[in-house]
């Protein structure tokens, strides 16, 4: 049996482009060349696909400025790879078919990847892919959306609300009158379809509304909420297709005063706990839930799911669930997985495994009538 043959997808049309390149660059030089073929395709930040040389990027070192470098040299002859719906007026995926693939990597945060569009994309196209499939990325995308499954399932999340940016800007008094009410001080005001913690703020006072509500506007049109919780912050991972596992549990201590975007990537001084130093039956739930909310959304392959653990009251909460978790060298995904015995690499090999056989099962599906 050959190679199999892997299209890792990274870069995008999101404000977590930067993180996307860092992530993907771990993937692709963890994955055997002994089994794997390699083919690293960048997606600009306006949509032109570009294929990599992966001799290149096997072979990188250095931190995300020295990524974001090599996603900037596309190989020789190889430059604008066809894009569904000839929106760069390239030709249609099907017309050319540059490309034999096994099945695809996504390592697409954010918008534009890990919201369902790739997803679609590769349903249509006939091809396996790492990850959660449509509805269940979209849904995870969708804080709002995601939100709503839960409580449906009787999972607990942090009291919330959410509205249009058009609006707050048509009637603020009368949105902020009902944030009031509803959620009070402080809270957190977040985009509805994003991740990296990009454009969340932390309201403590009214005169501060404002402005988080147009910060977060700017990269959605629906704005989240939420009450800030006294929690620490536990995160779990989660691995499988229909019969997922969790992870052990891990803990998020910022050295800012939440985890936002500079805690995440920039701040050397926040700190990841694994274990985290909780109770066994704190660990044990937080497990559980983890299990349940990647059942909720119908998700397939791998989440990291994150929660909030109130100082006050014990009470845990399903803060959100991401399907494209991170892979960079500080994020708590591949970390948790490794301290559990799963290396990175052997953590790769298993999530192309769950893509193919998850492709399998669904191709005995007909699509013809009985």
């Amino acid at each position: 049996m050959g190679k199999i043959r892997v299209l890792v997808l990274f870069g995008g049309r999101s404000a977590e482009h930067e993180v996307s390149i860092v992530s993907a660059r771990a993937v692709v030089k963890a994955l055997d060349r002994a089994r794997y073929e390699v083919r690293p395709v960048y997606v600009t930040r306006d949509g032109r696909w570009i294929l990599q040389p992966d001799a290149a990027w096997a072979a990188l070192d250095g931190g995300p400025e020295a990524a974001l470098k090599a996603a900037a040299e596309p190989l020789a002859g190889e430059a604008g790879l066809p894009v569904p719906g000839g929106s760069l007026g390239l030709a249609p995926w099907a017309e050319r078919a540059p490309l034999d693939l096994d099945v695809v990597f996504p390592v697409l945060h954010g918008p534009f990847g890990e919201d369902g569009t790739v997803q679609g994309l590769l349903e249509l196209a006939g091809i396996p892919y790492v990850g959660a499939p449509v509805l269940g990325s979209a849904l995870g995308m969708d804080k709002v959306l995601m939100k709503a499954v839960f409580i449906a399932r009787g999972l607990p999340v942090v009291p919330h609300t959410h509205f249009l940016a058009r609006d707050f800007r048509r009637d603020p008094e009368g949105v902020a009158a009902r944030v009031r009410a509803e959620i009070g001080l402080p809270c957190f005001v977040k985009p509805a379809n994003l991740g990296s913690s990009v454009g969340i703020s932390k309201v403590t006072c009214w005169e501060e509304l404002e402005p988080a509500v147009e910060r977060a506007a700017r990269y959605d049109r629906k704005v989240l909420v939420e009450r800030a919780v006294n929690a620490r912050e536990l995160e779990c991972s989660v691995l499988g297709n229909d019969d997922p596992v969790a992870s052990g549990v891990g803990e998020v201590v910022p050295a800012r005063e939440f985890y936002d975007y500079e805690a995440k990537y920039r701040d050397e001084r926040t700190q990841l706990l694994i274990p985290a130093p909780i109770p066994p039956e704190v660990a044990e739930e937080v497990r559980r839930l983890a299990v349940a909310a990647f059942k909720a959304l119908d998700l397939a392959g791998m989440a990291r799911v994150d929660f909030f653990y109130c100082r006050d009251s014990g009470q845990l909460y399903i803060n959100e669930v991401n399907t494209i978790p991170g892979f960079t060298p500080v994020s708590m995904y591949p970390k948790l997985w490794e301290e559990a015995g799963l290396s990175f690499s052997e953590l790769v090999d298993r999530l192309i495994q769950l893509a193919i056989e998850r492709y399998q099962e669904r191709s005995r599906c007909r699509t013809d009538p009985d």
